[in-house]
């Protein structure tokens, strides 16, 4: 079975950082497009960042552009999120997903369990 498990969520002062980190099980890892969802209270599920199968692409929201950096390590099974300079606007449950395609407007692909991220003074 296909098991995301997210980790590294907690409470941060506004500019502060957090690396959020997802284990990957059950399939080929290298084979997967990875991405990180967020969904806040009330708010459409949004995607965050993503990283193609070999580490090579990436792709960012607007507003996580030169505050969040997406990584993958392929002989560990691992994507990580380093977010830094954190706003409370990112205050939302952090889902790591795996696709085969490069398909981020769609909710396709296999899910985490999530993370909580929360952003406050």
């Amino acid at each position: 079975q296909v098991q995301l498990v997210a980790s590294g969520g907690g409470l941060v002062q506004p500019g502060g950082s957090l690396r959020l980190s997802c284990l990957a099980s059950g399939f080929t890892f290298s084979d997967y497009h990875m991405g990180w969802y967020r969904q806040a209270p009330g708010k459409e599920r949004e995607l965050v960042a993503a990283i193609g199968s070999l580490g090579i692409s990436k792709k960012y929201t607007d507003s996580a552009k030169g505050r969040f950096t997406i990584s993958r390590e392929n002989t560990k099974n691992m994507i990580y999120l380093q977010m830094n300079s954190l706003k409370p606007e990112d205050t939302a449950v952090y889902y790591c997903n795996a696709r085969r395609s490069w398909t981020w407007g769609q909710e396709c692909g296999d899910w985490g369990q999530g993370t909580q991220v929360t952003v406050s003074s």
